[in-house]
């Protein structure tokens, strides 16, 4: 769902100097006649889209049944926002067409801004867990740039290189806590488990942990009592 509200953005960027590569690029104009529905199957069945979402997916031992959306209820759901000669879109994979939300001036972010306040509001009594992202240019290419452009010993070079290695170190974090996300721990945990059954240990710290939990519910309990 996330993919594809990403994918409906890059695909209507009205902007030359971005480049979206060449699986886009050619998914963009071997579908460019096609109707909605056609072009979410067609997304559905890009081998190369599926492959790219799928190594992002976190591995599981275990399926857990979600949550089952009521009518006009969004939960888990993500849709796009994008400006487009002159007027704002919603792009949501659920809907048959883009929705248009009316045109703006110099602040299209103006025009969304109300909608998702009040979208949020709708749920704010019983969920928190809301997700608002943003397609932005690369930081890194933008340090670059400016280094470019100024002297090697000045002030504003030195501030650009040091943002520039701030994010370089932030990219090669972000790196590791994906390999780490996508490894799947569940068999290093599995066989643990089943080392602490067969040594006998396993019943006696379950049942410590249990009451931890419960120390820690205890003094919830108490104060909402009273």
């Amino acid at each position: 769902c996330a993919t594809q509200a990403i994918i409906s953005v890059l695909l209507n960027i009205q902007n030359p100097e971005i480049q979206i590569g060449d699986t886009l690029t050619q998914f963009k104009e071997f579908t460019a006649a096609f109707d909605p529905a056609l072009k979410g199957m067609s997304l559905t069945n890009a081998d190369r889209l599926r492959e790219v979402h799928n190594s992002f997916a976190r591995q599981n031992m275990f399926e857990f049944d979600s949550k089952i959306p009521e009518k006009d209820d969004d939960v888990y759901h993500f849709v796009a926002f994008v400006p487009f000669k002159g007027r704002v879109y919603e792009l949501d994979g659920l809907k048959p067409g883009p929705i248009d939300h009316g045109s703006y001036t110099d602040d299209w972010i103006s025009v969304v801004r109300p909608i998702l306040q009040t979208r949020i509001a709708k749920h704010a009594a019983t969920e928190i867990t809301f997700n608002l992202m943003a397609v932005v240019g690369d930081k890194l290419l933008d340090l670059q740039k400016q280094l470019e452009g100024v002297a090697g010993d000045d002030a504003a070079a030195v501030g650009s290189k040091e943002k520039t290695r701030t994010e370089e170190e932030k990219r090669a974090n972000y790196k590791i806590e994906n390999i780490r996300r996508k490894h799947n721990y569940l068999p290093l945990i599995m066989e643990m488990l089943k080392i602490l059954s067969e040594k006998g240990m396993l019943l006696p710290l379950t049942l410590k942990a249990k009451e931890k939990i419960a120390a820690k519910e205890a003094p919830k309990k108490e104060s909402s009592m009273s």
